[in-house]
């Protein structure tokens, strides 16, 4: 029962907005809010739809993996209410991005609640470990998906000026609402997995809960972003070493990967399939396959005897001129592609981890191990017989392996990322275009401020001493 109290006040509080008060300033009634114990403390975890699900969905929407038709765009469903998804996919340089900014810190409020409650308890006392290892995990995810929204990318030599997002590391109210840098950010990230792989478990029940595996991923994951690619790819081999089975994209039909029980004959992939290392979503309502189309030259990159072809798309026909193109359906949340508002898998998967070790062993020069990467996902992905791929030089595998990666990460929330990297470097940069209604608006640029999003205006801003990002 003390769950279900708790998700509720908790809930409840997050909704109450104050006039006066900014989002993160909101004061909660803790004398109702804090769970006693342990076992409450892992229940506040165990909320799936606040721990898991609604992660942001901006960076993607932003992206270039699809396009809307001009009258699929002009009517929209869900965005009676808010302008904020339509700006997004414009770029519109004024656009909001308040529930992206919330559901974020409402993971945040939650784990430092946790890790609160956790101070009258002795790491000896039984579930103590990983539930202190889950807290950790899940505000260091919170921050690094927020940080891909509404700070600029990780780098080095700017990281200790660039602005951050603000480190709130309590669930008290009256913390101070500073946005620090991006260095110090990404430092609070690194340093919460780390100790966070010190202490979870390799095996969890459900993978909805964080393993040392998935603190390893997130890691990986992270160091990737700020270009750290030594410790990405040992973090990347840390998971592998723990988790690294890949589904033959050949065997579709067996029930522990993938199956087609959709009434329109879809092929989807079920949820905790054996790639997934840990379960997380976003709900990305523009998504439905009868709206969103898959850019062509994107489709159109993946060869005949490349499985993804048919595992990842479906014929999709535009509803009001009905012209053909093609629809994404490999969700690894195993959400119905029919749904009109479909989740997003964001979690961790092997074939992400074995992509970062491959790109990070072709920028070290090692050409040999980079490509038995590639190939060693390849192999699971494409018909049969499958020759090995191979490179003249690092760079062309470097090359190879990028292309792979655009290919079989789309939709899972790392392009806009993968972006923002790669457009610091001239041999990757790439500018995007959007075209409705005859007009063509003002082109996304590798060094573009559209690609730092602004914090909410009146939720936080006005209300606050926070800095806003330029325009």
């Amino acid at each position: 029962m003390i769950y279900y109290k708790i998700i509720f006040i908790t809930f409840l509080f997050l909704a109450l907005s104050s006039c006066k008060k900014g989002f993160l300033d909101q004061k909660p009634d803790l004398t109702m809010a804090v769970p006693h114990t342990l076992a409450d403390c892992q229940a506040m975890l165990d909320d799936y739809a606040r721990m898991n699900a609604g992660y942001p969905d901006h960076g993607e929407a932003a992206a270039d993996n699809f396009f809307f038709s001009d009258n699929v765009y002009r009517d929209l469903i869900y965005f009676s209410e808010t302008p904020e998804d339509k700006d997004n996919y414009l770029w519109n340089p004024a656009g909001e991005h308040v529930e992206q900014w919330q559901n974020g810190y409402n993971v945040i409020y939650s784990a430092n609640m946790v890790l609160q409650v956790l101070e009258k308890f002795s790491s000896s006392d039984r579930d103590y470990n990983s539930i202190k290892g889950s807290a950790l995990f899940y505000r260091a995810f919170a921050f690094y998906n927020l940080a891909q929204l509404f700070c600029k990318p990780y780098i080095a030599e700017t990281a200790n000026a660039d602005l951050g997002i603000p480190l709130r590391m309590t669930p008290d109210p009256k913390e101070p609402v500073t946005r620090g840098t991006v260095k110090k950010l990404y430092d609070r990230i690194t340093q919460d997995l780390t100790e966070a792989v010190a202490l979870l478990s390799k095996d969890v029940p459900v993978k909805s809960r964080p393993s040392k595996a998935a603190g390893y991923a997130a890691l990986a994951r992270t160091y990737l972003a700020m270009e750290d690619y030594g410790n990405a790819e040992k973090m990347a081999d840390e998971c592998l070493k723990m988790q690294s089975i890949l589904i033959d994209y050949n065997v579709t039909s067996n029930p522990a990967t993938a199956t087609t029980v959709n009434p329109n004959g879809f092929k989807r992939f079920l949820r905790f399939n054996a790639e997934v290392i840990f379960q997380a979503t976003t709900g990305f309502t523009q998504l439905s396959y009868d709206q969103a189309m898959v850019d062509s030259d994107l489709y159109d990159s993946y060869l005949s005897g490349d499985c993804r072809k048919t595992v990842f798309f479906t014929m999709s026909f535009d509803p009001y001129t009905g012209e053909p193109g093609h629809a994404f359906i490999g969700n690894y949340d195993g959400t119905d592609p029919n749904r009109e508002s479909p989740n997003l898998f964001v979690g961790f998967a092997t074939n992400e981890l074995y992509l970062i070790r491959a790109e990070c062993r072709a920028r070290a020069g090692q050409t040999g191990s980079a490509m038995a990467d590639l190939n060693t996902l390849m192999a699971k992905r494409m018909k049969p017989p499958y020759v090995n791929r191979t490179a003249t030089s690092a760079e062309d595998a470097l090359k190879q392996i990028l292309e792979e990666r655009r290919k079989e990460l789309l939709f899972r929330g790392l392009r806009w990322t993968d972006l923002r990297r790669l457009n610091q470097d001239a041999r990757f940069a790439k500018t995007l275009h959007r075209n409705m209604n005859n007009l063509i608006y003002t082109p996304l640029k590798p060094d573009d401020l559209r690609y730092v999003m602004l914090i909410p205006t009146r939720e936080e801003i006005n209300l606050t001493d926070m800095a806003q990002n330029p325009r």
